[in-house]
């Protein structure tokens, strides 16, 4: 089937759907989700093999300098990253982030190569495509299919992907010599507040490196006091990086109770018992935030398992809170788990009645890929946002209306190269 006659019969709804996240056609705000057949789809892709593979730079601006959190030094203004482009035999080009190709022998393996043999539309990346390929990967075969990633992998989530700012960090703390208070963290919440964001997650936790534990705790109950006074319409989320203790973030959550918390994410090392007494202490002071964990791993899985980087004993435990109804959100990073394995993987958080939010701090491309996995798999309600972008790619297939990032009908994942 030619690329024309097959996005012809895809708009027209003539390719009719299987089985599978393909088959699934949500509605969302009155419009139905096209459907059409993975076996199709992926016959497309067979007519298209590698060509060409480059790589090239980038580095993101935000729009002010983060300072740290309570485990670390200062953010600045961005990080750097690289980004693959791969071009077809056929002229299509799909790019995205990635974590290679390290050295030339890595790309000529792939040369020649029919995309389906690297990519099921069904089930991603296949088995033996080096998984730094996975994003740019689900990049080019949305690409070719001339659709969104996000209608490619199920259409199965809202199509307005409501994003909280991950990018209030501890402003008030620095610089050291001259710290500027806790206006500074209201600052960046207004600034953030202008860009469109509705929901902002604060770091807390200054006692474990940037203030006496007492102190600390007490500026870390300001803060959050101060913006949810500041904002009374958006959502409030906490962070504290494993760093307080389970006596701390009991005290703090009682004087926090009113504040009406979205989730406490990583309040200490994931643990039953001390999970155990903070909901108590959430339940005697009426405090119904969510707890997320997941996010920070101790052990690398070497070889990855089926959660990629984190090893099987980490997620069990994850998953055995869960059942407890100590963890509610799972915050594993976007990449260290993979595209692709999120995808697999989220049944399984469906089944054990847990929703999910991957980490995608600190590369604002990651923004716009994990709204698209939330939009296309569905179970994720709130998106890790970073405000600013990165010159040279164009991010103008996406807008932000009442605090959600709209889902582009662009193809791919709606970037172009500048």
């Amino acid at each position: 089937m030619k690329r024309r006659e097959f996005v012809r019969q895809l708009s027209a709804g003539a390719v009719l759907a299987g089985a599978g996240a393909l088959g699934h056609a949500a509605e969302e705000q009155g419009r139905t989700a096209p459907r059409f057949d993975p076996g199709a789809a992926n016959r497309e892709l067979a007519g298209h093999r590698i060509a060409k593979i480059t790589t090239r730079g980038c580095r993101d601006r935000f729009p002010r300098n983060v300072g740290p959190n309570s485990r670390g030094r200062p953010v600045g203004r961005g990080g750097g990253f690289h980004i693959a482009i791969v071009t077809t035999d056929q002229g299509t080009t799909g790019f995205c982030m990635c974590g290679g190709p390290k050295k030339p022998e890595d790309i000529k393996p792939l040369i020649g190569r029919r995309v389906s043999d690297l990519f099921d539309v069904e089930r991603g990346v296949a088995p033996d495509a080096p998984w730094w390929m996975d994003k740019t990967l689900h990049e080019l075969a949305a690409r070719i299919l001339g659709v969104p990633v996000w209608r490619m992998i199920g259409a199965a989530g809202p199509s307005a992907v409501r994003l909280y700012s991950g990018a209030i960090y501890m402003e008030d703390v620095w610089p050291r010599d001259k710290p500027r208070g806790v206006d500074a963290v209201v600052a960046a919440c207004r600034q953030d507040y202008g860009a469109g964001y509705r929901a902002f997650k604060l770091k807390i936790g200054r006692g474990k490196k940037w203030m006496e534990r007492s102190a600390g705790l007490k500026r870390d109950i300001e803060v959050t006091r101060r913006v949810r006074e500041a904002f009374p319409d958006c959502s409030v989320l906490v962070d504290a990086n494993d760093s307080f203790t389970v006596a701390e973030a009991s005290t703090y959550v009682r004087e926090v109770a009113d504040c009406n918390l979205y989730w406490i994410e990583e309040p200490f090392e994931e643990n039953a018992d001390d999970l155990r007494r903070l909901r108590e202490a959430m339940a005697a002071s009426g405090c119904k935030a969510l707890i997320a964990d997941g996010e920070s791993r101790r052990d690398r899985a070497r070889p990855p398992t089926k959660y990629g980087g984190y090893t099987q004993v980490f997620v069990d435990r994850l998953y055995e809170l869960a059942a407890e109804n100590l963890v509610d959100v799972f915050v594993m990073d976007l990449d260290i788990v993979g595209y692709s394995r999120w995808r697999k993987a989220m049944p399984e958080l469906v089944k054990a009645g847990v929703k999910a939010s991957p980490h995608a701090w600190m590369w604002t491309m990651r923004t716009h890929q994990t709204a698209q996995l939330a939009a296309g798999v569905g179970n994720i309600d709130i998106v890790e946002g970073i405000p600013g972008q990165a010159p040279g790619i164009d991010y103008s297939a996406y807008r932000m209306k009442d605090g959600r990032l709209v889902m582009p009908s662009t193809p791919g994942f709606g970037f172009e190269l500048g």
